[in-house]
């Protein structure tokens, strides 16, 4: 298979895997990676219910090492990663001189180096500016060798615990190395799905084995992209490239959560001054969530306009993610509008082929959360 640029497409070490499961196969970053197996409302109810396992090895995953690692990473982000205790992880973000978004990061301190993950279609970008701004403070190991795996999902803990009895201990974004089949993983209790769940780092070779051993567990199914990106819309999460990118800023993105109080103070990453400033005089536009009625689903770049009349009113902002919402049980979206707009409960239309479907303004996520905190 090629991509649409024609390019041979690489593959991850359980693509024997997704064809034996009859898995359709199609392009996602480079890579020829499973959008469903059965269907992607049953994969994504089934992760609401039980457990799904996700391929995700198409993910960049790198260890930066060296004495003031943290510090030199801190250049390049918002996130306070000096005061990041080990086991922890922080999601961060990769900003631009404009306080842009080049890529979005999940950072975990692993002791004596921090442990990285980039997303697919920014890896090779991201491992570029980390060699041109911090690669004479820190070393950068690419971990090429080794695959990743999410099992999301209320039952993820249960069926990982009969493997590893102490990941039942962790916390939400928290990180361990756990020896699952007589192999050592690095294991974070994240995921993207806004469900319980954890990340699992492991060696390419073992990845295949691991993954069948997990599949043989009666609460576990495997589940696509298409699942993935329904999960994580639900749960009211960006996904980079559509709702996030370089020219969104962290606070017209609603992650303004994500820059420490330290940081605000101190600055010292691109685009510093422009986020301090939008933090403190607030932004012309924000990412909400938004409820069409009936049941056509607006799509990424659908116009947003003022709700009046079958072909809508003035445009006040863009769909950046779409689509049905299984656990919802109707469309959902996420958007950026006007600032003056943006408040939960605002009548809009989105334009649909040419025509006005009625919305509001809700409130984000769509579904809750369950992570595991306390």
């Amino acid at each position: 298979m090629n991509d649409i640029q024609g390019r041979d497409l690489e593959q991850t070490p359980l693509y024997a895997l997704h064809r034996e499961r009859g898995a359709r196969m199609v392009p996602v970053a480079g890579y020829e990676m499973p959008v469903q197996y059965q269907g992607i409302i049953a994969e994504h109810l089934h992760t609401r219910e039980n457990a799904a396992l996700f391929d995700v090895s198409h993910m960049g995953q790198v260890i930066l090492r060296g004495e003031d690692v943290a510090a030199a990473l801190e250049t390049l982000v918002p996130g306070d990663l000096q005061e990041l205790p080990v086991g922890k992880a922080r999601y961060t973000v990769l900003t631009n001189d404009r306080g842009g978004i080049i890529d979005d990061l999940m950072v975990t301190h692993g002791g004596d180096h921090l442990f990285v993950i980039l997303n697919a279609a920014c890896k090779e970008k991201d491992l570029a500016h980390f060699e041109a701004h911090i690669g004479g403070r820190c070393k950068i190991e690419v971990l090429s060798d080794r695959a990743l795996l999410a099992l999301q999902g209320p039952a993820a803990v249960t069926v990982l615990a009969r493997l590893a009895p102490p990941c039942r201990h962790m916390l939400f974004m928290t990180g361990a190395t756990l020896t699952l089949a007589d192999v050592p993983c690095f294991v974070i209790r994240s995921g993207y799905t806004g469900e319980d769940g954890f990340e699992i780092s492991v060696p390419a070779e073992e990845a295949e084995r691991l993954a069948r051993l997990l599949l043989d567990e009666p609460e576990v199914r495997l589940a696509g992209f298409g699942a993935r990106d329904s999960l994580r819309l639900e749960a009211g999460l960006c996904l980079y490239g559509n709702d996030i990118d370089e020219t969104t800023t962290p606070v017209e993105a609603g992650l303004s959560w994500a820059i420490g109080k330290r940081r605000r103070a101190e600055g010292g990453f691109p685009g510093a001054a422009v986020i301090a400033r939008q933090l403190a005089e607030g932004v012309e536009r924000k990412r909400v969530g938004l409820r069409a009625e009936g049941k056509i689903p607006a799509r990424a770049h659908a116009p947003i306009t003022e709700p009046d009349g079958a072909e809508g009113g003035p445009v006040i902002g863009e769909v950046t993610s779409g689509g049905y919402g299984p656990t919802v049980g109707g469309p959902v979206a996420m958007g950026y509008v006007k600032a003056g707009r943006a408040r939960a409960g605002t009548p809009v239309s989105l334009m649909v082929r040419g025509k006005a479907l009625a919305a509001r303004v809700a409130k984000l996520p769509f579904v809750e959360h369950r992570y595991f905190k306390r």
